[in-house]
């Protein structure tokens, strides 16, 4: 039989796992958009220089070594903060699943072994 009491406890931990798991949910997609507009800064400051060095340069075996070191630099910079922002991504929903790991295991029945 169930209580009242039961059902009321029921929907407080309810609410408190939305609360806690839309919390979790604010906090990685506002580390997710740091880590993009720290790319995005980086990115922008990378090809200022590229710039920069290649309008300096006065020979075209040299320019060819400015662009390869460039499109090296931003290659590796690219694979790091994909995997980076991956990895918050990742993160970010195992948090949100975790408040209600406890609610889902409270109402599964246990296996008979």
């Amino acid at each position: 039989m169930i209580k009242v009491e039961d059902i009321q406890s029921y929907g407080k931990e309810h609410l408190e796992t939305v609360v806690a798991s839309a919390t979790t949910v604010q906090n990685g997609l506002q580390a997710i958009a740091s880590a993009y507009g720290d790319y995005t800064k980086r990115s922008f400051e990378d090809t200022k220089s590229f710039v920069e060095k290649l309008s300096g340069v006065k020979s075209l075996d040299k320019a060819i070594e400015v662009q390869t070191e460039f499109a090296k630099s931003a290659y590796e910079t690219f694979v790091a903060e994909s995997q980076k922002i991956a990895g918050l991504y990742t993160d970010l929903a195992k948090q949100t699943y975790k408040p209600f790991e406890g609610l889902v295991a409270k109402f599964t029945p246990a296996s008979a072994h």
